[in-house]
């Protein structure tokens, strides 16, 4: 198994997947400077995320600034709360922009 190349920070952050013109919510769990853990919110279908998927993620920081980050989905576990489906999802950043090295950073 790959070790991670960065320690894990436990967050509660609200974003946003984006895909094409569509935008859900989802839970920001733990943050990286190179990955994220992310929760789908409940639904009742099931959207399989596949590793290598790429997935566009936005947040907005407290100082009002947005983050755009591109993604890529390097593992995906199905969960079954008691609301509906929703899925835990191990997310590699392609590329960090500063602002987010940053943000992170300043969390440690």
């Amino acid at each position: 198994m790959e070790r991670r190349r960065s320690r894990r920070i436990k967050i509660n952050l609200k974003a946003e997947r984006i895909s094409g013109n569509e935008k859900y919510g989802v839970f920001i769990e733990n943050i990286s400077e190179n990955g994220i853990q992310m929760t789908t919110t409940a639904s009742k279908e099931h959207i399989k995320f596949a590793a290598g998927t790429e997935i566009d993620l936005k947040f907005r920081l407290s100082s009002g600034e947005t983050i755009n980050l591109l993604c890529r989905v390097r593992w995906s576990c199905l969960k079954i709360p008691t609301n509906g489906l929703t899925d835990s999802i191990g997310l590699e950043i392609l590329d960090p922009p500063l602002k987010y090295v940053e943000f992170v950073r300043s969390l440690q």
